[in-house]
């Protein structure tokens, strides 16, 4: 089987994609920074993984680490200096040493078509892409839309207890979920398959608002309504209002980088075009109604 040097193998989308990975039969080499802790290396040696460290800043010893690797998957998480500064180097080493395909740390809503300055984090995916797209070497960036697991209580969209579930503009908008570990189903099935296109799109789930309320009716016995929050001219004014007095300006989900992602999903700027659920085999996707029911 392949053999996948996987980057952000610690976090929580990373393990979880590392998992897969193992389970499918895949050597999977897990890249951490020098220095990590024993405690660290041992938790992902205890997963089957091999741990290899190198800094993003030592070219050699990226090269080294992805050395006879089939495929880079990225997992990192983080602004700038990761999706771009560090992702790009990982990037680098990955076609020195002759590395043939590349995942990159999208698992997100489809960012190609996002107007500037409404979502600050998928644009940095955006930017790297045009780096990726300039690489000698087979590229393949899966969308999942939003995180499905979210809908508990991360995301403040169904408001629990109080029988309604936000929306702005319209409460038929489709929206895009997928659980974590139904993204890193995917992502290793896409890691393995040298064929892969460019881009593959997911969705668990693609629900309204309208049926979340009908759904938490159906689960709770307690009506919930759609309850309007505003048109999209004034999230995104909210949104650029709160960075403006946003004394966490540089944390990776602010409370106006979540209106950002809001207005990606109900203004339809990063909905998913044409899903590719059935590409590995038709398969038990998690609905959207089956993460509330297990809340």
């Amino acid at each position: 089987m392949a053999t996948v040097l996987l980057a952000g193998a610690s976090g929580d989308l990373g393990e979880r994609i590392a998992t897969a990975l193992v389970a499918r039969g895949a050597t999977v080499r897990a890249l951490t920074r020098a220095g990590a802790s024993v405690a660290k290396t041992a938790h992902l040696e205890s997963l089957g993984l091999e741990v290899v460290a190198a800094d993003y800043t030592d070219a050699a010893a990226l090269q080294a680490a992805a050395t006879g690797a089939d495929v880079v998957v990225s997992a990192l998480s983080g602004l700038r200096p990761v999706v771009i500064d560090a992702q790009t180097q990982l990037l680098t080493a990955a076609v020195a040493a002759g590395v043939p395909r590349f995942i990159p740390s999208d698992w997100s809503a489809d960012y190609r078509r996002l107007p500037a300055g409404t979502n600050r984090n998928l644009e940095l995916r955006r930017e790297f892409m045009t780096r990726l797209d300039a690489a000698p070497l087979q590229a393949t960036s899966v969308l999942v839309g939003a995180f499905g697991d979210m809908l508990t209580g991360q995301a403040p969209l169904v408001l629990f207890g109080r029988g309604r579930v936000l929306y702005w503009r319209d409460a038929d908008q489709p929206l895009d979920f997928t659980t974590k570990d139904d993204a890193a189903a995917f992502a290793a099935e896409a890691a393995l398959d040298p064929t892969a296109p460019r881009w593959l799109e997911v969705a668990g789930s693609t629900v309204s608002v309208r049926d979340l309320a009908r759904t938490m009716t159906e689960l709770t016995g307690e009506t919930y309504k759609p309850q309007y929050a505003g048109g999209i001219g004034l999230l995104r004014t909210m949104a650029r209002v709160g960075k403006a007095v946003s004394r966490d300006r540089e944390a990776l989900y602010p409370a106006w980088q979540g209106m950002q992602y809001f207005d990606s999903m109900f203004s339809g700027d990063g909905t998913l075009q044409a899903v590719d659920n059935d590409r590995y085999g038709v398969r038990h996707w998690t609905s959207a109604a089956e993460v509330l029911g297990s809340r």
